[in-house]
């Protein structure tokens, strides 16, 4: 039997359980008597457009931080190296005289082109490219087509026919060994001196630059809302199925003051959780209540309408997890999308350009106090809830008439739970250029969204400090910013150019 190491190349899947490529690795490894190297390649900012944003690296650096942990208690650890992985990770092979890499392919325009790069040089170098079908999404977008062949651009006959596929497999455990890392390789020289927390710290030359990314001022008050890893990602998911905090769900998630919703979202774009994982423990908590996934989501005008209690939060939260999906489909299906609206009339759109107002939304100094909540939030915590974030987003596009693109840069930035494909689905959703849009028309009252959803001003004293009583003057009046608007949307509309 060989002894040349099997490499297993992390990238959005950060952890044990439910990771089919890993598992596949291992087992490779195992069965060859060979050692296993797990490594993660940190990409510099500059090498594609969506890199991840301040707040995703923060994330990210604890992340593998719990990881490396997780796999030392595992019989192993994680190497880490910097640059481009398509020349890093087959560099990492030829150095470590490696049989083969598995991975999981990628899921979106920018990894799935990696893949294939990887792929060929690994293939030139006479070395064994494995790629797995990844458990992130519940379902493959090649298999999700209308009768004609073509993706889906609306939601609910998008969300039936995944319903009519056969259930996601249920998620696979954690192995309960893994195979010795080789040591650690000459072409990989460890730094002078690294923190006693770093993941790898033996292995690892890019850890300082990771870590004086992730490290900044503004992010200081993030440790105490989030905890990166795939332990807190479990523990927040059984916090939420199990904790009380799923039965109120489909009545609560509205309302930005209440703790009523998962906050799952980073932990799922970082693969700390898989897409079956959240679906499966779902699917557990209606089989409770009796009724079967497939009853519970069926697509519906109100979700909570379904059933009382449990039952209707698990399939409205259920529908959320489509949504998401959903956005990842389309993002595989036009690739253009955080650059070009779905919308192409939109390109016409006459935006403007506003420096003051921009920096006046960013910093949450807007005069409208649900959106100078929301965005405050954000910079604090590195995330928003869903019902600010649709109210923020409206008031950029529709009352301040600033481009989507410049709100998506800002979230993309300042997100822990920055996601190209929800990104871009819910900014285009919000602007009315995207698939399954909101109508052009569809302009959020900011004040109105207020009283509605925080009704007693607990959100906007706690984040904006203003009492709803003695709101501030805002930069904009919403009904002039309204019908400004639509004067835009007719300008668009006139000009002749098709969708």
């Amino acid at each position: 039997m060989s002894d040349r190491a099997t490499i297993f190349w992390f990238r959005r899947d950060l952890r044990l359980a439910d990771n089919p490529a890993l598992l596949a690795a291992a087992a490779a490894a195992g069965a060859r008597h060979a050692p296993l190297l797990p490594a993660y390649v940190w990409e510099p900012r500059e090498r594609r457009r969506w890199a991840p944003g301040a707040a995703a690296r923060w994330w990210l650096w604890r992340s593998l931080s719990a990881l490396d942990g997780e796999l030392r208690a595992h019989g192993s650890r994680l190497t880490v190296a910097d640059g481009d992985p398509t020349e890093r990770v087959p560099e990492l092979a030829a150095g470590a005289g490696a049989h083969a890499v598995y991975w999981a392919a990628g899921l979106e325009p920018d990894e799935a082109a990696d893949d294939e790069a990887v792929a060929a040089a690994l293939l030139d170098a006479g070395i064994r490219a494995v790629v797995v079908p990844q458990a992130n999404l519940l379902y493959d977008p090649a298999a999700v087509r209308t009768q004609a062949g073509r993706p889906y651009t609306v939601f609910t006959p998008f969300w039936r026919a995944c319903l009519a596929l056969p259930r996601p497999e249920p998620p696979l455990p954690a192995p309960e060994a893994l195979p010795a890392a080789p040591p650690a390789l000459p072409a990989w020289p460890a730094p002078p001196a690294t923190p006693a927390d770093s993941p790898a710290g033996d292995a690892a030359s890019a850890l300082p630059r990771l870590r004086d990314e992730a490290i900044r001022p503004w992010s200081a008050g993030f440790a105490e809302v989030w905890t990166p890893g795939e332990a807190g990602a479990q523990a927040r998911l059984t916090a939420f199925v199990s904790g009380g905090l799923l039965s109120g769900y489909a009545e609560e998630r509205d309302h930005p003051a209440l703790h009523g919703t998962s906050r799952l979202s980073p932990h799922l774009h970082w693969g700390e959780l898989s897409g079956r994982q959240v679906w499966h423990a779902m699917a557990g908590a209606l089989a409770e209540a009796g009724l079967e996934p497939e009853a519970a989501v069926a697509p519906v005008d109100r979700d909570a309408a379904q059933a009382p209690g449990t039952a209707a939060s698990a399939g409205a939260y259920l529908r959320q997890l489509g949504w998401r999906e959903f956005g990842h489909h389309l993002l595989a299906a036009f690739p253009e999308l955080p650059e070009r609206p779905l919308s192409r009339r939109f390109e016409m759109f006459p935006w403007r350009r506003d420096p003051a107002a921009l920096d006046a939304w960013r910093q949450g100094r807007t005069g409208a106090s649900l959106v100078d909540a929301g965005m405050r939030e954000l910079w604090n915590t590195g995330w928003m809830h869903n019902r600010a974030r649709l109210v923020t987003g409206s008031f950029l596009v529709k009352d301040l008439l600033l481009p989507w693109t410049l709100g998506e840069e800002w979230f993309w930035d300042t997100l822990v739970d920055a996601d190209l494909a929800n990104n871009v689905l819910g900014w285009q959703w919000v602007a009315g250029c995207g698939a399954d849009a909101a109508p052009y028309f569809r302009i959020l009252n900011p004040e109105t969204q207020a009283r509605r959803f925080d009704a007693d001003g607990a959100y906007r004293r706690r984040w904006a400090g203003e009492a709803p009583e003695a709101p501030a003057q805002p930069i904009v009046e919403h009904r002039a910013a309204r019908a400004r608007a639509l004067a835009a949307y007719d300008v668009m509309r006139e000009s002749g150019r098709p969708e």
